[in-house]
């Protein structure tokens, strides 16, 4: 038995880092598994590594800005497997700017997707989670959801407006047996940094030094790993935290701690 067994799990933004990292841990521990991306190609192979592991897993191409793809995922879940009981809102973009230099589209994009799909997405599933007596949510926030940063006015904003979110909920159906917490990581190497050529070579010692030396100001001295912050989504996933709502679980290496 899984810590997750028989739970359905939905989990956005999952064909890459974080969240391809949290489906492959969530349907280890015997989750059924409904994974969200813009990425066909990525998503499908995503899908049918899950299944090949003996999980039940489907995949949805969705892109989170657009309120019908929203939909679309909750009911294409609730058609599959009847209920959810989990949701990770993961998806989401990084941005850089000042308040002067964010442009309107940027600003528009960044709330879109970090912010308006993580209601909108938790507004969906929250009648089905009251209906059946439970249910959690794991927003995807960051360290700079509760300290600030240089030259990142518009994700920093939409990052705050995350944990606010969290919080929000919390309080709001706390009563109801349903939990809402965030999980904030600093810095995590991604695969998607290789995609766009970030290292001039994709071996695995070279990706490792130049992680070490880039994660420098860090106080563990590295940047995290995907499956680093996905074991943290485990946690308030399952019924380890039961009695953890409202709670911002930073996993930064010990970078908001300077």
């Amino acid at each position: 038995m899984g810590k997750l067994t028989g739970n359905v799990a939905i989990i956005t933004g999952a064909t890459s880092g974080i969240g391809k990292a949290t489906a492959l841990l969530f349907a280890e521990e015997g989750a059924h598994v409904v994974i969200t991306g813009r990425r066909a190609e990525l998503g499908q192979r995503l899908e049918n590594e899950i299944r090949a592991s003996g999980a039940r897993c489907v995949f949805v191409e969705a892109d989170h800005a657009q309120a019908g793809d929203c939909a679309r995922v909750v009911e294409r879940t609730l058609a599959e497997f009847g209920r959810v009981d989990i949701l990770f809102n993961n998806a989401g973009i990084v941005t850089s700017g000042t308040a002067e230099t964010t442009s309107e589209e940027i600003w528009n994009e960044t709330l879109a997707i970090n912010v308006t799909a993580v209601w909108r997405m938790s507004k969906l599933v929250l009648p089905h989670m009251r209906n059946q007596g439970k249910g959690v949510i794991v927003n995807n926030g960051s360290d700079w959801s509760v300290v600030a940063g240089r030259d990142a006015f518009p994700y920093i904003m939409s990052k705050g407006a995350v944990a606010m979110m969290t919080k929000s909920m919390a309080l709001d159906f706390a009563r109801e047996n349903i939990r809402v917490n965030a999980v904030c990581p600093g810095d995590t190497f991604v695969d998607r940094w290789i995609e766009k050529g970030y290292f001039e070579d994709s071996d695995p010692v070279t990706i490792e030094r130049a992680m070490k030396e880039s994660g420098e100001y860090i106080p563990m001295g590295r940047f995290g790993r995907p499956e680093e912050i996905a074991q943290a989504v485990l946690f308030l996933a399952s019924d380890d935290s039961s009695f953890v709502t409202g709670h911002l679980l930073l996993v930064d290496g010990g970078n908001t701690a300077q």
